[in-house]
Formats: structure tokens, C-alpha cells, sequence
């Protein structure tokens, strides 16, 4: 399956799920809505099974944890600090916001559980290889329909045309160009194993493991798709910790490192810890970066260099 082919069904899915969300009865909606949380760990165990299977005929699968950290830690610290100094020279202003100790608890619990749905997914598989079956099983659709209830999520959120301003969109220009300037450090790291290209891509996922994880597998390896899981998994628990530590007195910062989880997954910390007037820089920024990742992602795996 081409790049071309996979960015084409997400985008197809999430318009899909905009447009269709307006037209959806009142119990399905809720229903949706309530599901919604609960999907992402689905996906998750879904995709730690289907790459321990493929692990299990890669030599020394416990070789991806020390890059993942890697990149996780660079590409999350380069974008809070690319960010910090783009907008010290161009806004000094700052709104903070106050710190909830059961926030903070509800978002360790959040990480618990995703650990927890990758454990599962993780002994599911082990026990499938020891016991010798051979089960099919393809994430990828699973994802789709993840992204098609995203779409009808989107179909409900209020957009407002100061959302488009200059400044709210330099929080994602930011974590790009942070994401971008890590992998040239990782590279020198890393360059015994793994091409410039591939580190650049693993950068590219901005804290979206679930579907980061299928994407690498599907157009490279699972090796790299393993590495890419476990990056975006540890890239938003250093945003979380940014945003608790640091996200009071750099609000647009912390975004900037969260990646695409600000729109969802660390939106509600975005509210508490930075405080409701940078809700719009979350959820644009968390936006155009799970817009952008699956493009960013395929085309830097084509490219060599």
C-alpha cells in the first residue's frame, strides 16, 4: 500500500466523519462521545499485538527502546524551547493559569492506563507466538475508523475566526521546526543504524502513537514502526510533565511540545495548567499537526537521503 493510498483513506475518514456527524440522531452522538476515550487504548492493544507478532522475526526487539527515548525527550524539549524564543522576541505577553493536583493525578492515571492496554497487547501477542497460532489481524483499519469518529468529534467543535490568527499559528510552526532541529542532533547519534530520512520521519508523529505505529509498519518496517509507537507514547508523557512544570508561566510552549495531543488528549491540562485563553492555540495547533503527520511521515520515508 503507497503513501499516497494511506493518506488518502485518512482524509477521506475524517471528512467523511465531519460531514456525516450534523446528521447523526442525538443517542448516537452521545454514544460516540462516550466511546470515543475508550478507543484510542483499543487501538492501542490492537497495535502492540500486531507488532509483537512482527517483532518476533526481528533480531534484539529491545534495541528500539533507547531511540525511542531519544527522539521522544529532543523532539519534545526542541519544540517547547523553539517556541519559548519565537515568541520571547515577538510576545512578551503571558496569561497563566493554576495548577490542579487532581488533574495532575487523572493525567498519571491516563498514562497508567495506556501502559497498562500496551502490556496487554504486548503479553496477547507473546502468548499467540509461544502457543504457535497464526491470527491475521490488520490495525490499520481499526485506525480508520478511529479517524472517521474524530471527524465527527471535529463536526462539533466551535471554530471562530481569530483561531487563524499569526500568533496561534506559530505554536505548530514551532513544533515543527523544534521536531526538525532534534533529528539533526539524533542523526549524529544515531547514524550508525538508521538513515537521516527515518529519523526525521520518527519525529514526525507529535505524540500520535496510534497511528504512527501502523504508518511506519505499513510503508517501512516493524522495527520502526515499534520505535515509532514507543516515541509518541514516551512524547506525551514528556508534554504532560511540560505542562504540569512549566506550562504556568510558558502556556504556549508546553502546547507547542504536546504536539498533536493538545487537541484531545492533553486538552483538558492545556485548560488547567495554562488556562482557558490558550484553549484556541491547543486545539489548532493540535490540529494541523494530526493533520499534517501522516503527509510529514510519508514523505520523509520516501525520501532518501
Amino acid at each position: 500500500m503507497t503513501s499516497l493510498v494511506l493518506i488518502f483513506q485518512i482524509f477521506v475518514c475524517i471528512s467523511l466523519g465531519y460531514f456525516v456527524g450534523p446528521h447523526l440522531s442525538q443517542t448516537i452522538k452521545q454514544f460516540i462521545f462516550k466511546i470515543l476515550p475508550y478507543f484510542s487504548y483499543i487501538l492501542l492493544i490492537s497495535v502492540a499485538f500486531e507488532l509483537t507478532q512482527a517483532l518476533n522475526h526481528v533480531q534484539n526487539p529491545t534495541a528500539i527502546l533507547p531511540p525511542a527515548l531519544l527522539i521522544a525527550f529532543t523532539t519534545s524539549i526542541g519544540s517547547f524551547f523553539i517556541c519559548l524564543i519565537t515568541y520571547k522576541l515577538i510576545d512578551r505577553q503571558s496569561v497563566q493559569g493554576k495548577i490542579s493536583l487532581h488533574l495532575f493525578l487523572n493525567a498519571l492515571k491516563n498514562i497508567a492506563k495506556a501502559f497498562l492496554a500496551l502490556g496487554v497487547g504486548i503479553l496477547f501477542g507473546v502468548m499467540v507466538n509461544s502457543s504457535g497460532l497464526t491470527i491475521s489481524f490488520n490495525s490499520w483499519y481499526l485506525l480508520l475508523i478511529f479517524i472517521f469518529l474524530i471527524g465527527i468529534e471535529l463536526a462539533f467543535t466551535q471554530f471562530d475566526r481569530s483561531w487563524l490568527s499569526w500568533k496561534i499559528l506559530l505554536v505548530p510552526v514551532a513544533a515543527f521546526v523544534g521536531s526538525c532541529l532534534a533529528s539533526l542532533l539524533n542523526y549524529f547519534i544515531l547514524s550508525n543504524e538508521y538513515s537521516l530520512n527515518e529519523v526525521m520521519a520518527l519525529a514526525q508523529g507529535y505524540g500520535w502513537y496510534s497511528m504512527s505505529g501502523i504508518l511506519f509498519t505499513e510503508l517501512h518496517s516493524a522495527k520502526l514502526g515499534g520505535i515509532a509507537l514507543l516515541t509518541d507514547l514516551f512524547r506525551e508523557i514528556f508534554a504532560i510533565l511540560l505542562m504540569y512544570c512549566l506550562g504556568w508561566r510558558f502556556p504556549r510552549s508546553a502546547i507547542s511540545s504536546a504536539g498533536a495531543t493538545s487537541m484531545d488528549v492533553t486538552l483538558a491540562m492545556v485548560k488547567q495548567s495554562c488556562g482557558t485563553h490558550y484553549v484556541p492555540h491547543a486545539m489548532m495547533s493540535g490540529l494541523i499537526l494530526s493533520l499534517l503527520a501522516p503527509l510529514l511521515i510519508s514523505l520523509f520515508l520516501s525520501m532518501k537521503f
